[in-house]
């Protein structure tokens, strides 16, 4: 058996404070989503991902790989989303096979009215207390992360490019 790589002091300072910032940084969040709107922030983003879209539709598997989740995680919050009224799921119609999750009208004036409280409390949780050239860094650390996490670059990171 091998002897673990412990972390070195600054890995395990370095750590430590991504594990708080994973910590509390969802938390305030949900928080801020859930007070606001009746929305967890996975539910968000699921609504998000679906009106970023052009004709607001996604196959449930695509959504699933949009949103970084499992299918069954998705197909769980599209049930609550469907119930409240902001999705519908449908047989995809150019096939026949699979569902195709649609935001309702409803559903995109929930995302539109919650986007401006949503993108608030992201900026003030980690924006406003960077600089230009941090928020760079801060880019290029994720980029680096989710490079070695992800090599084959399937998890969607990037905002939809316009058409």
């Amino acid at each position: 058996m091998t002897e673990p790589r412990w972390l070195s002091g600054e890995e395990q300072c370095a750590w430590r404070k991504l594990a708080t910032l994973m910590t509390v940084i969802p938390a305030q969040l949900d928080g801020q989503l859930q007070r606001d709107s009746g929305l967890t922030h996975f539910g968000y983003w699921v609504l998000a991902m679906l009106s970023e879209h052009p004709d607001r539709a996604l196959r449930m598997s695509e959504l699933a790989a949009r949103s970084n989740a499992s299918p069954s995680r998705v197909s769980h919050v599209v049930a609550k989303l469907e119930k409240d009224g902001w999705v519908r799921r449908h047989r995809a119609t150019s096939d026949g096979r699979g569902n195709v999750a649609e935001l309702t009208d409803a559903g995109y004036a929930k995302i539109a009215a919650s986007a401006p409280g949503h993108v608030a409390k992201v900026r003030d949780l980690i924006f406003d207390g960077l600089t230009e050239a941090q928020v760079r860094q801060l880019n290029a650390l994720c980029t680096a992360m989710l490079a070695h996490l992800d090599p084959e670059g399937e998890l969607i990171t990037a905002p939809p490019q316009p058409e």
